[in-house]
């Protein structure tokens, strides 16, 4: 169940994310979501300290929170260098 929970926090803190940095294109829309999708499971993974496929407590939460901001971050930068 916390894997399902870490995914989705991933992908709604992307999508509000290229919100925020006015990327409206599908391209970067999915970009940044899979962007926090991947750093939201990373930071618990690696900093959390619960099982995945059990719950998650607050601390877990908050590392995902901040590994799918740091992740959104490193992308839009990727892809701003891309881009010109």
């Amino acid at each position: 169940m916390g894997l399902i929970i870490l995914v989705v926090v991933g992908a709604v803190l992307g999508w509000l994310g290229s919100i925020l940095l006015r990327r409206e294109d599908r391209g970067a829309i999915l970009t940044m979501a899979g962007a926090g999708i991947v750093g939201a499971l990373v930071a618990s993974a690696v900093l959390g300290n619960a099982n995945l496929l059990a719950g998650i407590g607050a601390y877990d939460l908050l590392w995902a929170v901040i590994g799918a901001v740091v992740a959104i971050g490193i992308a839009d930068v990727a892809r701003q260098r891309v881009a010109g």
